[in-house]
């Protein structure tokens, strides 16, 4: 069984359909990037597949066991979240919230998972700074901890690079590369960057009102979408 997928799902918003009919599946280890126009439901497919948002029409499944309270998620960020005045080390260790159940504190475990993940991205000299000080992609590593904390298996990536320069987006994409073909990491992530969406991710999810496509990257690229698109971004 997949680790996560659509059945026919349908979504509205405002009482008008964004996604209709969508079929796809996500197996332990792919990397699929979700592109499309503004508008095309990239965002409220996203808060389908964390259980914010129950589906007009058709069926969300999960598979091995997860939940939707163990999906790791990084969202784009507000102008007021990257001013929280908190220390870095606070804000990963809120990714275990989830786990916490109706206990009002933090076991050792979830302690230990915050220290363990602030080392596996390398941030562990920032641990003791306010999270406000700190640059954009700084702030980005922090979130992906976070992330990270609250799953041992699937990541949800809205827009993780925007707002950073070129070197820093470089860095950011080959991290979340290593975590998933080398720890495994199952990586779902919302993009505007075709270009670096067909070279990083091993399906694409192109959302359209009027001709979807889900696939490898290697069909996406033989695609009449998949050419147009990816011609149009050079």
């Amino acid at each position: 069984m997949a680790l996560i997928g659509c059945n026919q799902v349908s979504f509205s918003y405002e009482n008008t359909g964004v996604i209709k009919n969508l079929s796809f599946e996500v197996n332990e280890g792919d990397y699929l990037c979700i592109v499309g126009e503004n508008g095309s439901g990239k965002s409220t497919l996203m808060k389908g597949l964390l259980g914010l948002k129950a589906p007009a029409d058709g069926k969300i499944t999960r598979g091995d066991g997860l939940k939707a309270n163990e999906i790791g998620y990084l969202p784009q960020q507000t102008p007021a979240q990257k001013d929280f005045p908190a220390s870095v080390y606070e804000v990963v260790l809120s990714g275990r919230l989830n786990s916490c159940g109706f206990m009002p504190f933090y076991s050792k475990i979830d302690k230990q998972a915050a220290l363990d993940n602030i080392k596996r991205l390398g941030i562990e000299h920032l641990s003791k700074r306010s999270y406000r000080d700190l640059s954009g992609g700084q702030q980005q590593r922090v979130l992906l901890a976070r992330a990270l904390c609250a799953s041992k298996k699937i990541l949800l990536l809205d827009e993780p690079v925007t707002g950073l320069d070129p070197i820093v987006t470089e860095e950011m994409y080959r991290l979340i590369e290593e975590l998933n073909k080398k720890e495994r990491i199952t990586i779902i992530m919302v993009s505007h960057d075709i270009q670096s969406s067909v070279k990083y991710a091993s399906h694409i999810l192109h959302l359209d009102a009027g001709d979807t496509f889900f696939g490898t990257t290697a069909d996406y690229m033989q695609s009449a979408k998949g050419k147009y698109f990816f011609a149009e971004g050079k």
